[in-house]
């Protein structure tokens, strides 16, 4: 991999990690563009490593909030008191609505990074999972907020999360719709997925460094890998700010449109054999 398509890639999953269109769909699309085997154990390992680079942006923007969090949970495993605290619960809510990813990647793994890599898959989730952000959006009466955020909300939201391991569901469009559809406003539920992607995202990253390390050595390389995770650092730091503005004054319309679009166009160019699944 060269250096160009290390920043296109790393650009692409700064734009796309937090908004509800599958950062690893897109990612999966554009490999695919340049020519190369998608399934291929080097190129899946890139594919989850640069993720690592949006978690960090995540990390620094929301630093304020994460630090009230993590003290907040050291307060109260030391003061009945403290655990009277809003930010107490909502850190459990986080910690246990962070595990079903983390044991369901870990069973399907191989599943993931093989059968789920074609892109008819990528086409068919971008495509039937709009209509459940459609029904969502729609549904969602958004009168609880991040006080009112409980460990059932989390454990439904993080056991909803496990359906973004198949490439373009998308990680945050699962979490948002979830959230939606537990009745809290469209800033808390963005949130709330910033804040589950993070053991999510630098699991999979440790897990690959970890695996693959060999096979990104002889395949992509580790400069790309590195460029490309600044990259996505860089863009996904901008992306965040963009997104929590954005989706205070808007609906999720505009980004189930552009579903529908890409899937529909990827059905058309692999059914006219344009693409290759893989």
């Amino acid at each position: 991999m060269n250096i160009f398509e290390a920043v296109l890639l790393g650009a692409v999953e700064g734009v796309t990690e937090f908004l509800p269109i599958s950062s690893t769909g897109h990612l999966t699309i554009v490999e695919k563009l340049l020519g190369y085997r998608i399934d291929s154990p080097d190129i899946t390992a890139f594919t989850a490593i640069i993720q690592s680079g949006a978690v960090f942006a995540t990390v620094i923007y929301l630093r304020k909030d994460l630090i009230r969090i993590i003290v907040a949970w050291f307060r109260g495993l030391l003061s009945a008191e403290a655990r009277k605290h809003p930010d107490w619960r909502f850190s459990w809510a986080v910690i246990l609505g962070s595990i079903p990813i983390g044991i369901v990647g870990l069973l399907f793994q191989d599943a993931i990074e093989t059968t789920l890599r074609s892109l008819w898959f990528v086409a068919g989730a971008l495509i039937l999972w709009s209509g459940a952000m459609a029904f969502a959006d729609h549904a969602a009466t958004q009168v609880r907020h991040e006080d009112d955020v409980t460990w059932k909300d989390t454990l439904i939201i993080g056991t909803v999360q496990c359906l973004s391991l198949i490439p373009g569901v998308s990680r945050s469009g699962a979490t948002m719709s979830a959230g939606l559809l537990r009745d809290f406003d469209r800033v808390t539920v963005t949130k709330l997925s910033f804040f589950l992607s993070i053991p999510a995202l630098l699991g999979a990253t440790v897990l690959q460094v970890h695996d693959e390390a060999g096979n990104i050595s002889s395949g992509v390389g580790w400069a790309p890998t590195i460029t490309a995770t600044l990259v996505s650092f860089v863009v996904g730091y901008l992306a965040v700010a963009w997104l929590l503005k954005f989706i205070a004054r808007h609906s999720y319309s505009v980004f189930i449109f552009y579903r529908l679009v890409l899937g529909s166009l990827l059905i058309v160019l692999l059914a006219t054999g344009t693409l290759e699944p893989k």
